[in-house]
């Protein structure tokens, strides 16, 4: 009887999952209620999570419990330590949850509500944590080794060579666009400044009350840090009106960048369980509780989405960012949906600190459906605005006009209703001077965001929630931003270690010292040239970085699906397969056109040739002119920097199928480096319970 009810229980789950599925997807012509697309994500969530996840650690990756893990049998009380699975589960989801999951869903509205909201869906649980977790496992299997030594030690020493520089690369371009992003979210705004800041000190002292004034005491310390979160919020918005305080924390971007480059070394350097773990930890607190608070009030509101499911910018005609539905959402929405980034956490950071296999599904594929949950949050949000005001925040200037009179005629003749007396009005209600031509997403969803809180906790507060909701983002992008400068640090260590070994010991504090100021210089370098591009530079890095991003997740699903044929489990490695297969195809064409598309607001060469054509006639207006150069050079960057990361994925995938082939052929290849098993010895219930 109760198998039986438990059976009953699923087939409901699946009912209602493809009943909300399906008005989302049928719906035409009318606004659709936002609780479908919590009903489609919880329901898609639990089934995957509990048949699907459940079958691949179990039948395909044969997860072992009583195996010791590299946090026990490597533990130095600095880089390898075994720690509290929800601690881990905590640093893991706020190492991956950036800004791709808030920033991406935003901007990929220009499509409509369905083709990002089903690809989020599907994606995530097909795709993303699927990656996510199978990497977590062979790095785990494999003393912690970054993603490009796998690739290195199993696939080859070409197409691992190919992958350790390439993925060093692109992760250089990554912290370095997140940085860029949270600088712009930061500056001139004394209450997220403040409010981050402190979270570096809350961080120490909560990572000195587990490990040396109350050990293994988790429910304490995280109360502790969470009240002391709250104190600095509420502090933060008191800095923000104390004329005398706030003029310590109201800085230009280039100020905060330097502050940011600092930070990122320090995380690198110091012990992860004194800064880089608890300062995540906490921010996971952040990150769940504002997520959380926003699902009950889309709950109690029960909101309409205004957004068309599909617009007419499909054609690739969009005033956000230029190109057609296919590839371009695929590439705007990584992080939520499938994101690189992951596989350098999973195999970076967080086998380091996993004190037994049987974590490996609720952190990999777990952490990956709560931030696939959070993109669903950010893509209700943006659509819940009319469209008109969706479209007055989010399209440049350079499309829709400099005056605000400008701007909403051109808006009007897209069919999308706005007004200039309803976006002065919004603008006054979230204490802005005004809200035309905020690009970036970022706005938008804060906007969004405190519309959903203002009606659900009182429209009083809308300036409240909006300055809440930039700080909210803010902290999402720097949790991640250390975790990558970390995990950088790692893959520059096991490179240089293949030529002097020494430098590949971790912990080894020269190296430690080394790498961390080479990779802080790298991704630091350009945070500094994108600051002071007159123009923006996440305008122009921004493409780059979905097209590596989704790259680097095709390198590590193929190392997977490499070590999964090596491991005699041919027949299972369509479970990796399938996905690098789908992203090859995107990301190829995205380069492709992003190269050599004859469209400047597509095509990096297009524009740049363009740029360079109006410059030497004359025609550009003098402020222009000016940084002109600078423009046309970044352009050019993107698009041989482009033509690289599609030369290294192609290089590893050719030296993958080569290698499966000798395998299948019977020909020698590589042997596993799966290190032998030792049981495990860890008795002290903390540490996993």
């Amino acid at each position: 009887m109760h198998k039986n009810f438990k059976i009953i229980i699923w087939i409901a789950v699946l009912v209602l999952g493809v009943s909300a599925v399906s008005a989302i997807a049928l719906n035409r012509g009318e606004s659709i209620s936002t609780m479908w697309f919590i009903t489609a994500a919880l329901c898609i969530y639990a089934i995957a999570y509990r048949f699907y996840a459940a079958w691949i650690a179990a039948t395909v990756l044969v997860i072992d419990e009583t195996r010791a893990t590299p946090a026990e049998r490597l533990d130095n009380g600095r880089d390898f330590i075994p720690t509290n699975k929800w601690v881990v589960f905590g640093h893991h989801f706020a190492a991956i949850a950036g800004p791709g999951p808030l920033v991406g869903p935003t901007l990929a509205a220009q499509f409509g509500y369905l083709p990002g909201t089903l690809w989020i869906l599907i994606g995530a649980v097909l795709g993303g944590a699927v990656q996510d977790m199978v990497t977590l496992f062979f790095s785990t299997r494999r003393n912690a080794r970054s993603l490009g030594q796998m690739a290195r030690d199993e696939i080859g020493p070409i197409g691992g060579a190919a992958a350790l520089i390439g993925t060093f690369l692109i992760m250089i371009i990554l912290i370095a666009v997140l940085g860029l992003v949270v600088v712009n979210a930061m500056k001139h705004s004394p209450w997220a400044t403040s409010t981050v800041a402190a979270t570096i000190p809350i961080a120490m002292i909560v990572g000195f009350y587990m490990r040396n004034f109350r050990p293994g005491r988790v429910l304490e310390a995280s109360t502790l840090g969470v009240v002391l979160l709250l104190l600095a919020v509420a502090g933060g918005g008191w800095i923000e009106h104390n004329e005398s305080l706030r003029g310590l924390f109201d800085h230009e971007g280039l100020t905060l960048a330097w502050v940011i480059i600092a930070y990122g070394f320090a995380a690198a350097v110091m012990p992860v369980w004194l800064l880089l773990a608890p300062r995540d930890y906490l921010s996971t607190f952040v990150k769940l509780g504002t997520v959380t608070l926003l699902a009950v009030a889309i709950i109690i509101l029960q909101p309409h989405i205004h957004m068309p499911a599909l617009t007419q910018f499909t054609d690739g005609s969009g005033p956000i960012f230029g190109g057609k539905l296919f590839p371009f959402v695929f590439i705007t929405i990584a992080c939520g949906a499938i994101s690189g980034f992951h596989a350098l956490i999973s195999s970076g950071t967080t086998p380091k600190l996993l004190a037994n296999e049987r974590d490996i599904r609720m952190i990999g594929y777990g952490a990956m459906l709560l931030e696939s949950f959070v993109a669903i949050m950010a893509m209700i949000a943006a659509t819940v605005l009319e469209p008109g005001v969706f479209f007055a925040i989010n399209s440049p200037a350079g499309v829709v006009g400099k005056e605000a009179i400008d701007a909403v005629a051109k808006i009007n003749s897209w069919g999308f209703a706005v007004s200039v007396e309803q976006m002065n009005q919004l603008a006054k209600d979230m204490g802005e001077s005004s809200l035309f031509a905020r690009t970036g997403g970022a706005p938008s969803l804060a906007v969004g965001m405190a519309s959903i809180f203002g009606n659900a906790f009182g429209k009083s507060m809308l300036a409240l929630w909006y300055h809440f909701a930039i700080m909210f983002e803010a902290i999402f992008i720097l949790t991640t931003l250390d975790a990558g400068t970390r995990v950088g640090r790692f893959m520059l260590q096991d490179m240089l270690g293949n030529i002097w070994p020494k430098m590949g010991r971790t912990s080894w504090m020269p190296s430690v010292i080394f790498t961390s100021a080479l990779v802080v210089a790298g991704w630091g370098y350009f945070l500094y040239i994108g600051v002071i591009d007159p123009n923006g530079g996440v305008n122009i890095l921004w493409p780059l970085f979905g097209i590596a991003n989704q790259m680097l997740a095709a390198i590590a699903l193929c190392v997977a699906t490499g070590i999964l044929v090596k491991s005699g489990k041919s027949k299972y490695a369509w479970i990796t397969g399938l996905p690098l297969v789908w992203l090859v195809i995107v990301t190829s064409t995205a380069a492709w056109q992003k190269i050599f598309s004859d469209d400047i607001r597509v095509g990096f060469l297009a524009a740049a040739n363009d740029l360079a054509i109006k410059l030497a006639a004359g025609v550009l207006p003098p402020e222009k002119a000016a940084v002109a150069p600078q423009l046309i050079f970044n352009q050019q960057l993107d698009a041989y920097l482009t033509m690289f990361f599609v030369a290294v994925l192609w290089v590893v995938i050719i030296d993958m199928l080569y290698v499966t082939y000798k395998y299948l052929a019977g020909k020698p290849v590589l042997p596993l480096t799966e290190v032998s098993r030792e049981p495990s010895r860890l008795v002290e219930n903390w540490v996993r319970d």
